[in-house]
């Protein structure tokens, strides 16, 4: 059942909810690692992002215009290349970098919560007071309290005012470095020159990637074709102002030798010769606020998008004896990570699985809807060249430093295209008909009932056509064309 008019969320609404999971554990841990590879270029850093990111959010934008819905990029991913392994494929690597982000929003939690005591072992405690922090949200997501829009509006009300006053408060006690301190400073890391630059904004790309999660609000939101896409900009634009003053402020206070020795909590670090122990204590509350809201309502996303998957048939039925299996699923996912890796690590996988699927995301909007969603070809052309310069530059640094983090993250992906190959194959007749027809039983498949007669259709004339997937854009969410 589709919500009223009155209890859908406003533009505005939306704009706070985006930034409230854009703010999140990105700037407060990212900014350290990024200094650790360009070293006081790192400002310079997020605005590149931000201005790789501007070309990327087009896509989503118009994607959304075109088929707003919860399905977000699960949506987006079936339009485009039909239902099937390679939606499904891409689906999941986007419902993997969320439940990535979670793991790394409850290590932040831990590296600044650990600033309020002294002593103890970090690599002990931070895993342990994160997978408290998932344990409390599963809590809080099980129990379905209506209250939980209110407070990610409130949170994200407080984030960004807090963050605002940190970072203007830091720049005028500190005062503003002159834009000549920013390329002849030696730093740690910066030998690499712009190839150390183009990897690390796949690091200042992963701060911003939040914005996804509006898509989901398809079915939430007033005007849905005209403010989703309103929301994604005005999102990215306030956190774009937000990371660069931040930056700005935290390099005025520290040198890079600092930041870099304090970055999985180099906000922190920051406040304090600027502030002293207050200023710590404020950041440290701050940055357990964002982190806190923001896993709320990531896990929320991504254990609704997980059970959608099933609901599309692009994943098997989630049986089992708990209550809300998707979220119980993603939890236990979120949990492992968070033990198993450390910040850098996890950013760093995160990265990688983001920039595939968005790199899927522009391809699938050029090749296969040209007729279906009104856009201009060449931006996400540029989006696409940009992703692949920054994740081709990424995986080479991180062979070289670090080859776990792309083995692992290549196992993953090989993993998650292998078991939707195999599962695909357990719906598909003899003659090569997919049944995905939509299980129905979720509130948020009202509007995607399957046809199997145009499934048919679409299988024979495959054959003779580069793109057999014809969709109008008016009615896409009503009704979601089969194919192979």
């Amino acid at each position: 059942m589709k919500r009223s008019e009155q209890s859908k969320l406003s533009l505005s609404g939306s704009v706070a909810l985006g930034t409230g999971v854009m703010i999140g554990a990105g700037i407060f841990v990212l900014m350290g690692q990024i200094a650790e590879l360009v070293g006081t270029l790192f400002p310079l850093a997020f605005v590149a992002g931000a201005i790789v990111v501007g070309f990327s959010a087009y896509s989503y934008v118009k994607f959304s215009g075109a088929y707003p819905s919860s399905g977000g990029v699960a949506m987006f991913t079936r339009k485009a290349f039909g239902p099937g392994t390679m939606a499904g494929t891409f689906s999941l690597l986007m419902y993997v970098s969320m439940v990535i982000a979670e793991s790394l929003v409850a290590r932040t939690f831990g590296s600044y919560t650990l600033r309020l005591f002294d002593g103890g072992n970090p690599a002990v405690l931070v895993p342990i007071l994160g997978v408290a922090l998932i344990v409390f949200v599963y809590g809080v997501n099980i129990a379905g309290n209506a209250a939980i829009e209110r407070a990610a509006k409130l949170t994200a009300v407080l984030k960004i005012g807090g963050i605002a006053i940190l970072a203007v408060a830091g720049l005028i006690a500190a005062g503003t470095p002159g834009a000549e301190s920013w390329v002849n400073t030696p730093a740690p890391g910066s030998s690499g020159g712009a190839f150390n630059f183009l990897a690390a904004l796949a690091l200042s790309i992963l701060a911003f990637k939040g914005f996804t999660t509006i898509t989901n609000q398809g079915d939430d939101i007033v005007a849905p074709r005209r403010n989703l896409g309103r929301s994604i900009i005005l999102s990215v634009l306030i956190c774009t102002v937000i990371y660069t003053v931040l930056a700005v402020s935290v390099a005025s206070s520290l040198s890079i030798d600092a930041i870099v020795d304090a970055r999985d909590y180099a906000l922190a670090a920051a406040a304090e010769p600027v502030f002293g122990e207050m200023g710590v204590f404020f950041t440290v509350l701050l940055a357990m606020v964002a982190t806190v809201s923001g896993l709320v309502a990531s896990v929320y996303s991504a254990s609704r998008m997980l059970a959608m998957l099933s609901e599309m048939k692009q994943l098997p039925r989630l049986y089992g004896g708990v209550r809300n299996p998707a979220l119980t699923i993603t939890v236990v996912l979120a949990v492992g990570l968070t033990v198993l890796f450390d910040l850098s690590r996890i950013a760093s996988i995160g990265a990688m699985f983001y920039l595939t699927m968005d790199i899927a995301i522009h391809y699938g909007l050029v090749r296969y809807l040209r007729d279906d969603v009104e856009f201009v070809p060449w931006v996400p052309v540029v989006a696409i060249s940009l992703d692949c310069i920054i994740l081709a530059s990424f995986v080479v640094l991180k062979l070289r430093q670090d080859p776990l983090v792309v083995i692992v993250a290549l196992v993953g992906f090989v993993a998650i295209l292998v078991s939707q190959r195999l599962f695909m194959i357990t719906h598909t007749d003899d003659v090569g008909i997919m049944h995905m027809e939509m299980a129905m039983g979720g509130p948020q498949m009202d509007d995607m009932k399957m046809d199997r007669t145009s499934a048919m259709d679409m299988s024979m004339e495959q054959h003779g056509h580069d793109n057999p997937y014809d969709m109008d854009a008016e009615s896409s969410d009503n009704n979601d064309a089969n194919g192979s």
